[in-house]
């Protein structure tokens, strides 16, 4: 039997052992080649595979078969072909889930044309689930993977590597709602700084919670783009964490904000500046005692020999300067918490505080910062009924 579409032909045929398969042709003039697909049970099942195929061709959304896996693909096509495509954080944060969310999993030996929804489900349920060797995530990781998988197979698309995207029909978890931040108060803002004042890290604490940086900002920061005259210092570049791909490797890399409201220049309190002018004597201090072992890069925040510190590590030195110092545990990110909702509930105006953050627009700042937005309405609130039934009465 055979059949015929748009110059191209097929036919089926009935094997030795009983079972039917097909052969068609995938090309015209000098790229003709043929196909073939084995294993059907009937004829009915081998000429409906075939027509399915034929009309594919015909619609030049036809996929060459390949047993390719979904690892192989992720690792060794898809993330080279987008590396310069996003930031260099993204791209690690890409590369990272990956590795250890998916390449590793039962699901990334699967053939790339054959993964499924039903797989990427318990693939997500795998994950929130967690196992011996692996931790439980929080639906909000596991939604991060979830769409990870969503750009490569749309990707796959694209590069006509699969003809469907199976993530479309999954089902993974929705991203589950904030945690409430910890942030302090700004009489315990004080306390942490008094506590550090002998701490070599001082400068860095002291950006931190009074700028609303971002760890990586920090520790990408040169005394280039700091002018202590103007008050003020320009964001630029970023430290970024990365996969240790081979041993000695530092593990971090250079980066650039994620937007363009990420570059930008951030005004100083003359209490920060005073602070930063006494971390900088001290740090040349440092240097003179390195000598020649001293590595210049020229940044603000670094190790004794001039290298860049680790973001990991100087989360690790927050935590133990806020044990010392006996205060409520936050995270070191909740320094930038607590400076965007301390400016915010003095009345600062939020497109202020979105362009100190470096959030790409105000509706993040004020999502983000919610809580302290409903203070504000209340605050307003009072402010117009005043202005309508006059001043409150005393009780």
């Amino acid at each position: 039997m055979t059949a015929a579409g748009v110059g191209r032909r097929g036919s089926v045929r009935q094997a030795e052992n009983g079972t039917w398969f097909l052969i068609v042709d995938v090309g015209v003039g000098i790229d003709r080649r043929q196909t073939r697909r084995r294993g059907f049970a009937t004829r009915k099942a081998a000429q409906a595979e075939l027509t399915r195929i034929l009309g594919t061709l015909e619609q030049r959304t036809y996929v060459v078969p390949k047993r390719q896996s979904l690892s192989a693909f992720l690792t060794d096509v898809w993330l080279p072909a987008i590396e310069h495509t996003v930031k260099p954080g993204t791209f690690e944060s890409y590369r990272r889930n990956v590795r250890l969310h998916i390449a590793g999993r039962p699901i990334g030996r699967r053939p790339l044309q054959e993964v499924d929804p039903t797989e990427l489900n318990a693939l997500y349920a795998s994950l929130l689930a967690g196992d011996d060797e692996h931790r439980a995530l929080g639906p909000r990781s596991v939604a991060y993977v979830a769409a990870i998988l969503h750009r490569a197979f749309r990707d796959a698309i694209r590069w006509q590597a699969v003809i469907r995207n199976p993530t479309d029909a999954a089902d993974p978890p929705r991203p589950s709602a904030r945690k409430e931040m910890q942030t302090w108060s700004g009489a315990q803002v004080r306390m942490f700084l008094d506590s550090v004042d002998n701490d070599r890290l001082r400068g860095c604490w002291w950006l931190l919670a009074n700028t609303g940086m971002r760890r990586g900002e920090v520790l990408g920061l040169r005394w280039e783009d700091v002018d202590f005259h103007a008050g003020t210092l320009r964001i630029v570049r970023t430290l970024i964490t990365t996969d240790v791909q081979r041993k000695g490797s530092p593990g971090m890399a250079w980066g650039t904000p994620k937007t363009a409201k990420g570059r930008r220049t951030v005004a100083l309190d003359p209490a920060t500046v005073t602070a930063l002018r006494a971390h900088r004597t001290r740090q040349l201090e440092e240097r003179l005692a390195m000598g020649g072992n001293y590595q210049d890069q020229d940044l603000v925040v670094c190790h004794l020999d001039g290298t860049p510190i680790h973001p990991k590590t100087i989360s690790y030195q927050f935590g133990k300067a806020l044990r010392a110092a006996k205060l409520p545990p936050i995270r070191l990110h909740d320094l930038r918490h607590t400076h965007a909702t301390l400016a915010l509930k003095a009345g600062i105006h939020p497109r202020v505080v979105q362009e100190r953050l470096g959030h790409a627009n105000v509706s993040i700042t004020l999502d983000t910062y919610s809580h302290v937005d409903l203070d504000m309405q209340a605050a307003a609130a009072r402010r117009v009924a005043a202005l309508i039934t006059g001043p409150p009465t005393a009780p």
